[in-house]
């Protein structure tokens, strides 16, 4: 099983650079960063991990610009991002950063997909709360459109492109994408329309949801099956041996949004994983 991590990088904490080269080093096999634009501080949605919300929310590194730099200094560390957040997003400009991000690391970019939780940092992107994830399903489709071999054109709900030359393009014609957020059948559904697979925080209640996905996956007419990766889970033994019997192929494993010292030793105790 692939052991990839997590982390809040920070203005305050270990560079990316450092990490990535560690990383590779010891082993692992990627790295996701989430994102956050900004955190609007009169902020009335409470924060799903508890109040008060943590510090480094506010003072995330831009996702794709910390993933380049760790692919300049790697070759075969996975990137990817848990999650972006397409909603806030011109998809014409992120189809770009994409595209570019996977073919200079040479395809090991995975498009992780959230829809949020945060309604005003959403609010101040022009996102209408109650369509946002329509809103990225129609991006991703015309970010999917950019990526295609052919000029291909994509009128959707909420916006457009025409057929036009989109240079470069990922290597495997689309990344690996994989859908965040709670079991359900709406995210089930929304995984088997137009993703590879799912992205689960923290990995809880897997031995009942991973059926219920496969189920719609097949009903959907969906060969094989749906991709299902553990995500900013906190490690044991017992606990990634279980991830092993459901079949799983790899696990994302939280690092703490600390100095290099601190990750560092956090790495030490995670390569009895490895």
């Amino acid at each position: 099983m692939r052991i990839a991590t997590t982390i809040f990088l920070t203005d305050e904490t270990i560079r990316p650079d450092r990490l990535a080269r560690e990383l590779e080093q010891r082993g692992f096999g990627g790295l996701y960063l989430p994102e956050h634009t900004h955190i609007p501080a009169a902020r009335e949605t409470p924060a799903p991990m508890g109040e008060p919300l943590p510090r480094e929310y506010g003072r995330t590194l831009d996702p794709f610009v910390a993933l380049g730099q760790a692919a300049a200094v790697t070759e075969r560390l996975g990137l990817g991002t848990g999650i972006t957040l397409v909603t806030q997003h011109d998809p014409v400009a992120l189809a770009k950063q994409i595209a570019t991000l996977d073919h200079l690391s040479g395809g090991r970019f995975t498009f992780g997909i959230g829809y949020g939780w945060n309604v005003e940092e959403a609010a101040d992107h022009g996102v209408e709360w109650s369509t946002r994830r329509e809103l990225t399903r129609d991006r991703v489709a015309l970010m999917r459109a950019l990526w295609a071999d052919e000029p291909t054109a994509y009128k959707g709900e909420f916006g457009s492109v025409r057929a036009s030359f989109a240079y470069p393009k990922p290597v495997n014609g689309a990344p690996r994408t994989l859908l965040g957020g709670a079991a359900g059948p709406k995210l089930f559904g929304h995984i088997a329309e137009y993703g590879d697979g799912w992205l689960p925080i923290g990995g809880r209640g897997l031995s009942e949801a991973i059926p219920a996905l496969r189920r719609v996956w097949e009903d959907a007419g969906r060969p094989g099956e749906p991709v299902v990766v553990p995500y900013a889970v906190r490690p044991t033994p017992g606990k990634l041996a279980h991830y092993q019997e459901l079949g799983l192929r790899e696990v994302v494993l939280q690092l703490p949004p600390a100095g290099e010292a601190e990750v560092l030793r956090t790495l030490d105790d995670f390569a009895q994983y490895l």
